[in-house]
Order: C-alpha cells, then sequence, then structure tokens
C-alpha cells in the first residue's frame, strides 16, 4: 500500500489579522491623542527666542486685535476675568493660566489680565509667543 502526497502550491500567507491589528493601533493612536484646540480669532503672536512648550491642560485667556477678552471661545468684561479664572482654580488649584495675546494689543491690557489671574490665585501665568528661529 502507497500513500500518495498531494503536492500543495506554495503557501501564502495570510495578512487580514496584520491589517486589523494596523487599524486598530490606528484608532487607539486617533482616540489617544489630545490636541489644543485654539480659538479662532485671528492674532499676530508676539515672537521670543526663549520659548518654551505649553501644557495642553492650561486655561486658555484670548485678547484680541480690538483689546477683547475671550475665555475659552466666550467674550468677557476685563471686570470679569479674575472671577473666570478664581472659578476655574477652584476645580484644579495647581492649573496654570495662558494668556494668547496679540502683538498689537497694548502692554497695559496684557498686565492687566496678568494681574487679574495672579489676583484669583493662579501661580503659574504665561504669555504664549510664537517661538524665534534662531538665525
Amino acid at each position: 500500500m502507497s500513500r500518495s502526497r498531494r503536492r500543495s502550491g506554495p503557501s501564502e500567507l495570510d495578512i487580514s489579522p496584520l491589517i486589523d491589528v494596523v487599524f486598530i493601533l490606528l484608532i487607539f493612536f486617533m482616540v489617544s491623542t489630545t490636541f489644543v484646540k485654539d480659538m479662532q480669532v485671528e492674532l499676530d503672536r508676539p515672537s521670543a527666542s526663549s520659548g518654551t512648550r505649553a501644557s495642553t491642560k492650561a486655561m486658555r485667556i484670548y485678547i484680541d486685535r480690538n483689546s477683547q477678552f475671550f475665555v475659552g471661545e466666550s467674550p468677557v468684561r476685563p471686570w470679569m476675568l479674575q472671577s473666570r479664572v478664581r472659578d476655574h482654580l477652584r476645580n484644579n488649584a495647581e492649573a496654570s493660566v495662558l494668556i494668547v495675546t496679540d502683538q498689537g494689543v497694548p502692554a497695559q491690557k496684557l498686565i492687566d489680565a496678568v494681574d487679574a489671574c495672579r489676583l484669583a490665585g493662579a501661580k503659574d501665568v504665561g504669555v504664549i509667543t510664537e517661538r524665534e528661529e534662531q538665525g
């Protein structure tokens, strides 16, 4: 009795599980990535060569070209800024506050915003700038 052996063709590699894993990883990274959403106010930010990366969890205060204040996307009167910052710090006392301002904003408006933040209890107040390229 002899057995006949079947000759199989070249074996094929099934890559569908690999594609599934790649898509799952892609979805995971897309969901877990945090994006910093800046408000849609046109600002010409001042530049500084000593700039560092800002925290994505910081409260952002915007001052536009017309010297109007915004917290998040809602406009705020200058006298209300301190209470808004205090309310935000009530939830997280160690949170930092970042001020995003236009280059043409008078220095006094920036100082008023920083002063209001510090009076509200913010320990870490910064100004967002564009980093200058070293040339």
